[in-house]
């Protein structure tokens, strides 16, 4: 356990933005966490994040991701403060950190992608790899395309890595996450502004029966997605000891299910489903067309939709391998058709607006998103349909889901 921390300022690595004034205290009244105040100078409205190395003296120490809490990511100027948890890493009362100090350093190009190998078990050496928007566009990593997307007529600013979609180990034995930052957009048919506040990584592909299969050691290495497995699979029940019921117990699942095995598995402790909110963020992709492909402006629009979707018309009935169609602006494959996506949101409620909605307290079946390869009218795969929910019990082919990680 830390028994002394000293403040250590931090020189600025580039003139602009910069840190400065940074102190690390332990808590008093005595408390376990370990409080790292920090000044950011940058322009108004400029992002970024902050990166933390950790030693005890000139010992270098790996503080691992669960651990840190605070303003790490898409981190705006002024007085802010990141939280180590020493409970939640290996240094705990056994070990005295007499000389623990930090180095922080602005990250203004942070990763686009994290890759996260899911035969590595957490903090193995490996298990997760960060792909910069550099690397991308200089071919390291295949093919890309930059703006794909354009939204009536304006450009939806990106770099999509479509060589994902060439190599089934990224749709079986490792995880793709693709970053996505917080923002403002219209939720819902009548587009109400809504903010989300945190940015999260979002899985390029719904999740697969391989990506399962390496989680829960059931199934096959399959590159198409997982279906029939109920909400209280993926993370927990309300009957379950203790009760598992988005949103009033927030983030806690049971440690048997899938959400809790793959933060298990892997050290990241906020890997979950998305809220309804995140789920049209990161489907819409900086749109505001009917489907995800800023053009399109009603249902009847069925040559855009076969573009970017499996439904009724062109799934013959079936199912079909991730990533076989058009990604959406920002990357993200199958968010509309392929399987309706789980959300953890309560079905119903009126949209208000406020941020980062969470849905109603209580409820009776929980929301699906974005259509399937049975969808009948391809209104039930635009954006914003929600026409699909069902009970937290209840299985179907026609159902999946799709994993973020939500950064502190």
């Amino acid at each position: 356990m830390v028994s002394l921390v000293i403040s250590l300022a931090c020189g600025a690595f580039a003139a602009d933005p910069a840190i400065s004034q940074v102190t690390v205290r332990q808590r008093w009244p005595w408390n376990k966490l370990v409080d790292i105040d920090y000044m950011l100078t940058a322009e108004l409205g400029e992002k970024v994040d902050v990166s933390l190395q950790a030693y005890d003296g000139q010992t270098e120490l790996t503080l691992p991701f669960a651990s840190l809490t605070g303003d790490l990511y898409g981190v705006g100027p002024g007085p802010r403060r990141i939280v180590w948890d020493p409970t939640a890493t290996s240094y705990t009362n056994n070990r005295a950190l007499t000389q623990f100090n930090v180095r922080l350093t602005v990250v203004t190009n942070p990763p686009l992608y994290m890759i996260v190998d899911l035969t590595r078990s957490a903090g193995e050496s490996g298990q997760i790899e960060y792909v910069y928007e550099e690397d991308v566009t200089n071919g390291l990593w295949g093919a890309w395309v930059r703006n794909p997307v354009t939204n009536f007529g304006t450009v939806v600013e990106s770099v999509v890595w479509t060589g994902v979609t060439t190599n089934d180990t990224y749709k079986t034995d490792k995880l793709v996450l693709r970053r996505v930052h917080a923002g403002t957009f219209g939720l819902g048919p009548s587009a109400i502004s809504t903010t989300l506040t945190k940015d999260f990584y979002a899985g390029v592909f719904e999740l697969t029966q391989g990506q399962w299969y390496r989680i829960m050691n059931t199934g096959s290495l399959s590159a198409y997605p997982q279906f029939a497995v109920s909400y209280n699979a993926i993370r927990g029940a309300t009957n379950d000891i203790p009760a598992v019921n988005w949103p009033a117990t927030k983030y806690l699942v049971t440690a048997t299910n899938f959400v809790g095995h793959l933060r298990s598995k892997t050290g990241l402790s906020t890997f979950d489903l998305p809220t309804c909110a995140q789920w049209e963020y990161l489907a819409r992709a900086g749109t505001t067309s009917y489907f995800n492909d800023g053009a399109s402006t009603s249902a009847s629009d069925t040559n855009i939709l076969n573009r970017l979707a499996w439904w009724s018309k062109n799934s013959g009935g079936a199912s079909h391998v991730v990533g076989e169609k058009e990604p959406n602006a920002w990357g993200l494959y199958d968010t509309l058709g392929g399987l309706l996506e789980a959300g953890l949101d309560w079905s119903g409620g009126a949209i208000t607006g406020e941020p980062d909605p969470m849905g109603l307290m209580t409820g009776i079946r929980r929301q699906f998103r974005g259509g399937c390869y049975g969808s009948p009218g391809t209104e039930y795969c635009s954006v914003t349909s929600i026409q699909n929910a069902a009970a937290p019990d209840e299985v179907s082919n026609y159902r999946g889901f799709r994993v973020i990680l939500l950064l502190p």
